[in-house]
Order: C-alpha cells, then structure tokens, then sequence
C-alpha cells in the first residue's frame, strides 16, 4: 500500500512539474511564434493586396474585441486618400482550416484584394488556391452586397477545376469576411480616425 502512494505522489509530482513546464514553454515563445506569423504569412499577404499604400498596416494594425469576437486589423491609406482595411478569416476546406487575407475599401465598400495565408490542401489541386492570382481575383472589386458563394451555389465565384472544396472554403472565408465587415464597420471607422 506505501509503494502504491509513493508512486501516485511522485507521479503527481512529475505531471505538476511537466505541466508548469509547459505552460512556461508556451508563455515563452507566444510573442515570438505570433511576430512569425505576422511576418511569414500575414505581411507578404498585405504586400500583395496593399502594394501603395502610404502607411504601414502592420505597424498601424489594433484589435477590435466585442462580445465573441477579437479581429486584428490592419488599416491603409491608399494612393488616392481614401482608408482601408485587411483582416484573415477563415475557411474549412479539404485538408482543414485556409486562411483569407480580405482587403476593403471603407470608402466604397468593395473587395480590394484577397490572398490565401494558411492551408494544408493537396499539393497541385487545393494548394493552387494560394498561387492561382485569376481564382483570388475573381474577389477583386466585388460590393458587400454580393453573394460570395460559388455559382453552383447560387454565387458568382467560379471554382478551381478539381478543388471544389478548397473554392467552397474560400468563398465561406470570404462570406465570413463580409459578415463580420457588416457588424464591425462603425467600430473599425472610429478605431482610424
């Protein structure tokens, strides 16, 4: 019976210690893994979409939080003087979660550009999702009072030939984009002036 206690403490003993390890481990590199992400995915999605603007979004970016959401923006004056805005949304496509970067103008309520971010679709198929520039730009200039969908569905986005169901995450990422554009607008035109 003794034995048996001291291995349920020592065991306890090994799970507390593993434990305050890895919360250690994960407050350590938090910082680190999210200035990654913002340098290896996000920014060269901003580059693209945002290629003149006169500021820089990612040193400009703040959150919106409300009840249930928390949405890192990222703000550019644009050439011509008007303000818009990039976030990520995301998908649920064939290999799982895809990420969107989805640029607007505020001032026309348009799509600027979207590019894919994250995914881990099949090489050559899904995975064009990322490079194909004539599928994302079907989003370009597209009002927030169009249907994203895919024209299956009833939309306006022509899929990608053999990836279905990468299209149909991007579209759902870009419906999401649109949805929560719509309810955060006011808070993310105080949130640049």
């Amino acid at each position: 019976m003794r034995e048996m206690i001291n291995m349920i403490v020592v065991l306890t003993a090994l799970t507390a210690f593993s434990g305050g390890l890895l919360a250690a481990v994960k407050s350590g590199t938090e910082v680190r893994i999210e200035n990654q992400i913002l340098k290896f995915q996000k920014a060269p999605a901003i580059k693209e979409i945002f290629p003149e603007v006169t500021n820089d979004p990612l040193a400009d970016r703040f959150t919106i939080k409300t009840e249930d959401i928390e949405l890192q923006i990222f703000p550019g004056l644009l050439p011509d003087g008007s303000k818009a805005i990039i976030f990520e949304t995301k998908g649920s496509a064939f290999g799982g979660p895809i990420g969107l970067m989805v640029g607007i103008n505020l001032s026309t309520d348009k799509i600027v550009e979207v590019r894919v971010t994250t995914h881990a679709e099949t090489p050559g198929i899904g995975s064009r999702a990322k490079d194909d520039l004539d599928f994302v730009s079907q989003f370009s200039e597209l009002g927030m009072d169009t249907n994203f969908a895919l024209k299956g569905d009833g939309g306006v986005i022509d899929a990608m030939s053999g990836a279905t169901v990468t299209s149909k995450g991007l579209c759902i990422a870009a419906i999401q984009a649109k949805e929560l554009y719509l309810k955060l607008k006011p808070e993310i035109v105080i949130q640049m002036k």
